[in-house]
């Protein structure tokens, strides 16, 4: 069975209004062509800690309520990405996924904060604001089980197989890595995710902002089960396509049997 989708590479300015917009438009755009749509992390507000405080809303709000709406009149899977939520005094970096009638189907609270200090680059503290998610993350569709899950937390190689073990088969990162982790780790860390897990795993970076304080890498990308990068963005806002080959998933765990071969009863404490 073949999946559609597009993933929208924003350019994210300091203006809510005007990131909505932008995305509303993109997502038009992209619903021509594709069954599935994504936005990527933070798409509207700046990755910054003071943003995260300022633009953050609860569910449902202005930001989720056109997201609603527009899956609704496309008739369209829309992902949104992911936005500071707001609830019972907590933040969280919170992606909101609407089926084609414009239902909420899921909601993944990043679990894994982004607490670094790395010498001579980026140090950043999302548990400054933010609180991490505890649940993973897995999206009903006619197509396959998805999971979602947001940016660090790809980084955990137990999150992705516990999803795969839950009948995921393609997983969604809307993804921020900055310009000292993306160079070096971007392509290495979404191309192990899909090959070791067999599953395609689509990541979806803002649009490089040199005029940020922190500035996303971009090259926003689809891996296939085999860990071949199939589409790939540049750092500019645009949008790529790809189509998700859920068959393949099955050849090649059938070729290549990994998950089938895993020997469970060495691997515990």
């Amino acid at each position: 069975m073949d999946l559609k989708i597009a993933a929208i590479q924003l350019k994210v300015t300091d203006n809510k209004e005007s990131n909505l917009q932008n995305a509303r438009q993109c997502v038009c755009k992209a619903a021509k062509k594709a069954d599935i749509i994504i936005l990527p992390e933070m798409f509207n507000c700046p990755y910054s800690i003071e943003s995260f405080h300022n633009f953050a809303e609860e569910y449902p709000g202005k930001t989720t309520t056109m997201l609603s709406k527009t899956a609704k009149k496309l008739k369209k899977y829309i992902i949104g990405g992911s936005i500071p939520e707001m609830k019972d005094g907590s933040i969280f970096n919170t992606c909101f996924a609407f089926n084609r009638e414009g239902k909420l189907i899921a909601k993944h609270r990043k679990i894994h904060l982004f607490d670094v200090d790395v010498k001579d680059g980026i140090t950043f503290k999302e548990s400054d604001i933010l609180s991490p998610g505890d649940k993973i993350t897995i999206m009903e569709t006619e197509f396959s089980k998805i999971g979602v899950c947001i940016c660090y937390d790809m980084r955990f190689p137990e999150l992705i197989r516990k999803m795969v073990q839950k009948g995921a088969k393609a997983v969604i990162v809307p993804a921020a890595f900055n310009m000292t982790t993306g160079p070096a780790h971007w392509h290495i860390v979404t191309r192990a995710r899909a090959l070791d897990n067999q599953i395609y795993l689509v990541a979806v970076s803002p649009a490089r902002n040199l005029d940020a304080s922190y500035t996303a890498y971009g090259h926003s990308l689809v891996v296939d089960p085999w860990g071949k990068v199939i589409e790939e963005a540049s750092t500019d806002q645009g949008i790529i396509y790809a189509t998700i080959d859920l068959d393949y998933v099955d050849q090649i765990r059938q070729q290549l049997p990994l998950l089938k071969h895993m020997r469970t009863e060495i691997y515990k404490d």
